[in-house]
């Protein structure tokens, strides 16, 4: 049974550790990837209709903080997710919109990397377990090929 789109996000309510592997450069052939910790703390807002979460990220180059916002719009029955960091604090990236299906959400933004025009992907996966996963992907030929460029890995607080 699949859950009710309201309530896709409620997995992730809660304190988590949060693992990172991220390319350090992206959709230009670069290889290198960054493995670094974070944390995140998520919670429900404007009445369970949507959720944000406060991150901690320890980039081997420093931390930074940022916020996930995403918000459910229950007519068109579909999921909105912003996100917004402390290097670039007026900069609200282009949300990405999509929802669950089958245990995994899929979503979906246009986006410019570089002065290039982009697909962006975020697809949650392993959401009905303790480690959950977060993965992002770019593609810069309107969504034949794509290519990975970070993960999380999340494991609760305790």
């Amino acid at each position: 049974m699949t859950q009710p789109q309201a309530t896709a996000f409620d997995f992730l309510h809660g304190k988590w550790n949060v693992r990172h592997r991220r390319l350090k450069e992206r959709l230009c052939g670069c290889e290198d990837w960054q493995e670094f910790s974070g944390q995140m703390h998520a919670q429900p807002i404007l009445g369970g209709q949507g959720n944000m979460d406060d991150n901690l990220l320890n980039l081997p180059d420093g931390p930074y903080r940022a916020i996930s916002l995403r918000t459910y719009d229950p007519e068109n029955d579909i999921w909105a997710i912003w996100w917004l960091d402390n290097r670039t604090p007026h900069n609200l990236d282009v949300p990405v919109k999509g929802w669950f299906e089958g245990g995994k959400g899929t979503f979906f933004a246009d986006d410019i990397l570089n002065g290039i025009p982009i697909k962006v992907r975020f697809q949650w996966t392993r959401i009905a377990t303790a480690t959950p996963r977060w993965e992002q992907a770019f593609s810069s030929d309107g969504g034949l090929t794509w290519q990975g460029n970070w993960t999380m890995d999340f494991s609760k607080q305790e």
